[in-house]
């Protein structure tokens, strides 16, 4: 029908796939006209229902337990969350529109012709542990770059660009550059969701549904809409609906640094007796401690932080994966400077700017263990060669 309303028909069933901006006012409007115009049995909206939640209850993140994130060891994953977060609302402010409206307006105009909204997207935790859990090494750490550049990152965004994202071309020149930086990414957050996105509009029963989705999944989900109804595909969503496990060298991986660590250990020893042993040692305590140290400074921890930093950073380099300075440092941080209700009602007001991660303390806590397990990583791998150096030179 346009670049942003297209028309799919399969014998008796119907759908009208609207592509929309997610910070885009014009996409708002669009949405109600369409559902109020075509007035469907369905709407199916490209969220889940936790993200359906955080979106139309606006103090959402007033429930985080941060000790709980910490147990459980998500602190990483509610870091990424708050870094996507935070970069969709800047934008909105930019261009005058909040993100995610778009969705909530279409189920507000479900309501309003009758028609049963139906939540089509993958739950997002399990998507962003895909796109972590199938990257490379390098991929991991474009994919951090990039997050911690939406943080700090000051780049204006034009209106205008907003809505070229949904013209054809542009979306084909923007596809085609995330799949060539990141493929991975763009394999999980793109061609996988098209899947799962085209799969359950499938699944649902009604003979029109009108679907509200961003417009860089219209062409994939038209492509698995032809092969689902002609029988070329499965409607299983099986597959991608689970954080796949570790490969079997990402499980070996951890445990060959403090095998090395042991290896030269022994050898010094065997070579150069007690003296040997004892400089080995304090080389790794030095060596990780200081980079442990250093990362807690830069994210301005406080004092028994940094000290608790120093600490676990050696036992973390001999026992990892089974010890992790982020463990000891983020739940340092958060007994001492635990955070108040302010920052739990600022939080994702706060996560939108570089000061906000240091005033906030639910912030600071992650930015704590971010780069305190950035500091010690970085120590591990350099103690190896200046021990290597010291023992053969």
């Amino acid at each position: 029908m346009s670049d942003t309303v297209t028309r799919l028909t399969y014998g008796d069933k119907e759908y009208v796939l609207v592509g929309t901006a997610h910070v885009s006012a014009s996409s708002i409007e669009e949405v109600q006209a369409v559902i109020r115009e075509e007035r469907p049995e369905v709407v199916g909206v490209e969220i889940d229902a936790g993200r359906y939640q955080s979106l139309s209850e606006a103090h959402n993140w007033q429930k985080v337990d941060i000790f709980q994130v910490l147990k459980q060891k998500k602190g990483f994953l509610l870091l990424a969350n708050l870094a996507l977060s935070s970069f969709q609302r800047r934008v909105g402010q930019e261009v005058e529109s909040k993100p995610g409206q778009e969705m909530l307006a279409a189920v507000d105009a479900a309501k309003e012709v009758g028609a049963r909204e139906v939540f089509i997207d993958r739950d997002v935790q399990t998507t962003l542990r895909r796109a972590w859990r199938k990257s490379s090494f390098w991929g991991k750490n474009k994919l951090l770059g990039l997050l911690m550049g939406s943080v700090f990152g000051s780049e204006k965004v034009d209106a205008g660009a907003i809505e070229d994202l949904k013209k054809k071309n542009e979306l084909e020149a923007v596809m085609g550059e995330l799949a060539q930086e990141l493929p991975t990414v763009k394999q999980v957050l793109i061609d996988e969701r098209d899947q799962y996105l085209a799969t359950s509009l499938f699944q649902i029963s009604g003979k029109k549904i009108v679907a509200v989705v961003g417009a860089g999944h219209v062409p994939g989900m038209i492509r698995w809409l032809n092969d689902l109804h002609e029988g070329k595909a499965e409607a299983d969503l099986t597959a991608i609906s689970m954080v796949p496990p570790p490969s079997w060298w990402s499980r070996v991986w951890p445990y060959l640094i403090p095998v090395a660590f042991v290896a030269v250990l022994v050898a010094g020893f065997a070579t150069q007796g007690w003296e040997a042993f004892q400089k080995i040692l304090l080389t790794v305590a030095v060596t990780t401690s200081a980079f442990a140290a250093l990362g807690s400074v830069l994210a301005l921890a406080h004092p028994v932080t940094i000290v608790v930093a120093i600490v676990a950073a050696p036992f973390a380099a001999l026992f990892h994966p089974l010890v992790h300075v982020a463990y000891f440092t983020g739940f340092s941080e958060a007994t001492l400077r635990r955070p108040r209700v302010s920052d739990l009602e600022s939080l994702s007001d706060d996560a939108m700017k570089f000061t906000g991660y240091y005033k906030n303390r639910v912030l600071r806590i992650l930015l704590v263990v971010l780069l305190s397990t950035v500091g010690a990583t970085i120590g591990m791998y350099a103690t190896l060669p200046l021990i290597l150096k010291g023992l053969f030179h």
